[in-house]
Order: C-alpha cells, then sequence, then structure tokens
C-alpha cells in the first residue's frame, strides 16, 4: 500500500474569462494575474486553459510572466485550437495597432484534446478550424489536401473518424515543424500562409466580426491569387484552393459592407510580426501543391494589385 504521507491532493479554483478576439486584450488577460495574486499562488502552480484559442493564448500569456513563468496546460475545445493555437508554445494578446503583437513563447506541459467537446460547436466556429487544417496540405502535406478534399462532406457532417484523422495529421505536421523551428527563425512562419492578409482583414474590421479561421480563409485565397499573378503556382492550383474553402463553406472574398481598402491593409501589414528591418516578409505558394516559400522578395505591384481586386467592391474602398 502507498504510504498517506506519499499522496497528494490538489485544490482546483476557476475564472471563467470572456472568449472571442475582441476580449483577447492586456485588460481580460490581467484578469488572470490578479486570480492569481488574489489566491496567493506560488511558483508550482499550474494553470489549465479551457476553451477555445483565445482562452488558451490569454491563460499561455498569463503562465509565461506570472512570476517570469510557471506551468501551465492546454484543453483546447475549438477546431481552431486543437489543430494550430494550443501547439506549439505561442502566447498573446491582439493590440489596436496589430494582432498577437504582445506575447511570448512558453510551452504547455501537455495538450489533452477531446474530439467529444467538437459535438456542441457551432458551425461557424467548425468551418473556422477546418481553414487552419487545409493550410497543412497547402504547404506541406500535399496528400493531406488531397485527402481533405475527398472527405470534406463527412468532415463538414462531423464524422467523428473523419474529424480525429484530420486533427491527429495536422497536430503532427505541426509538431514536426515546431520541433524543428520552435522560435520561428524561418520555418515555422509557413505556417501563417494567409495570415498576413488575415490578420490585416480582423484588425482593420474590427476585432470579432471575422472568426480567425474566416481572415485566414480570405487571406489564403488572396495569398494564391498573389503567388498565381507572379507566376509561382499555375491557374488550377489557384482554383483548387478556391474550390476547396467553398467545399468548406469557408468565406474566400470581402463582403460588399467591409470597411477594407488598400491603405487599411498595407498599414496592417507594416506592423506584422513577420516584419524584419522594415522589410514585409510573407509566407506564398512556389511549386507544386504542398510548397511554399517565406520570403521578402516577391513582386510588391502584384501584393497591390492582389489588394486592389478583393477591397474593389467593398465599402471602405469607395
Amino acid at each position: 500500500m502507498p504510504s498517506y504521507s506519499a499522496l497528494y491532493y490538489c485544490i482546483v479554483d476557476t475564472l471563467v474569462l470572456p472568449d472571442g478576439e475582441a476580449n483577447k486584450t492586456m485588460e481580460v488577460m490581467q484578469k488572470v494575474l490578479d486570480k492569481c495574486l488574489e489566491l496567493g499562488l506560488d511558483r508550482k502552480v499550474t494553470l489549465i486553459a479551457l476553451g477555445g484559442g483565445v482562452i488558451g493564448d490569454m491563460v499561455g500569456f498569463a503562465s509565461a510572466i506570472y512570476q517570469r513563468g510557471v506551468n501551465f496546460i492546454q484543453i483546447p475545445t475549438t477546431v481552431m485550437a486543437m489543430v494550430d493555437s494550443s501547439v506549439g508554445g505561442k502566447t498573446g494578446v491582439n493590440h489596436p495597432l496589430g494582432k498577437n503583437m504582445i506575447g511570448a513563447f512558453h510551452q504547455p506541459q501537455c495538450v489533452f484534446i477531446d474530439t467529444k467537446n467538437l459535438e456542441t460547436l457551432p458551425d461557424r466556429e467548425l468551418q473556422s478550424g477546418i481553414a487552419e487544417v487545409i493550410k497543412y496540405g497547402l504547404i506541406r502535406d500535399a496528400p493531406f489536401f488531397v485527402w481533405l478534399d475527398d472527405n470534406m462532406e463527412k468532415l463538414n457532417g462531423r464524422d467523428t473518424a473523419a474529424l480525429r484523422y484530420a486533427i491527429k495529421r495536422s497536430c503532427e505536421n505541426k509538431a514536426e515543424v515546431v520541433k524543428a523551428d520552435e522560435l520561428e527563425a524561418g520555418l515555422r512562419a509557413t505556417l501563417n500562409l494567409g495570415h498576413t492578409f488575415g490578420h490585416a482583414i480582423e484588425n482593420g474590421s474590427g476585432y470579432g466580426v471575422y472568426l480567425h479561421g474566416e481572415a485566414v480563409s480570405i487571406g489564403t485565397c488572396m495569398a494564391a491569387t498573389m503567388s498565381a499573378k507572379m507566376g509561382w503556382i499555375d491557374a488550377g492550383l489557384v482554383k483548387r484552393i478556391y474550390d476547396i474553402m467553398i467545399k468548406a463553406e469557408c468565406p474566400v472574398e470581402l463582403p460588399l459592407d467591409s470597411p477594407m481598402n488598400r491603405d487599411m491593409f498595407l498599414k496592417a501589414m507594416s506592423v506584422d510580426k513577420k516584419v524584419a528591418n522594415g522589410q514585409l516578409r510573407l509566407i506564398l505558394l512556389k511549386g507544386d501543391l504542398g510548397e511554399c516559400v517565406f520570403t521578402a522578395e516577391f513582386d510588391e505591384a502584384a501584393m497591390v494589385e492582389t489588394i486592389d481586386e478583393f477591397v474593389a467592391e467593398c465599402k471602405g474602398a469607395q
């Protein structure tokens, strides 16, 4: 029998935070720090993030800076969080001038994924997460893209086996990249396909108007369109990308009432985290399906032309 002196017990305190990108702020994140200090928690504490990507990012950031770093565990409850934000140790909050501009790399002790949590996930949240899943097929895993294209109806229908495989394969892809480049010196940046355009859409439209994956879906279509304008991919691949996003019920264009215009895009993109020495760097598709580049050497005219095409009918560009 084990000695009773060797047994431990845990005291669990809870704090409910508001979710959504509009609440991913320093003010809301500070509620976690306030709670820790009010309870007198020491460096042995473990914070547990139970929720979607916004909750995971904020709790992770709080754990990174509370007493210079304490343990935390991720329990993601959305597709987006399961396949992307809970894996890899990126934590942080938004700033009015840029998305995810304040944060830290801080790895969770572990990530628990239970796909039963997806049974009550709103359809819009499901579709937003699938946009991030599609990304892995585009940047590094062509067979996975083909599988997604063949099984999108099952994913939309929440087929358990299909969802489990899509989440598992996405996590494997991300883990391989993070293991090779944890602090995003180069390779890890490729996971941000469509994100530079997408973050500009989120920031310019107002945090919370778009779910992250919705903005990334449009941003991915913009990146594909720009890549084709430079002759880096063919028109057939661009069509496949639009088609799979549409099949996944993800947006591929900005609505007529969007406030976005060229200047808003360029301003937001100029403060993107991937800017280095004042030079914008983008993740673009180049070559066959599953191949991409992270580069500052692109045709700026093609970028501006792409932006102009996407905002041409937007209210903000009139």
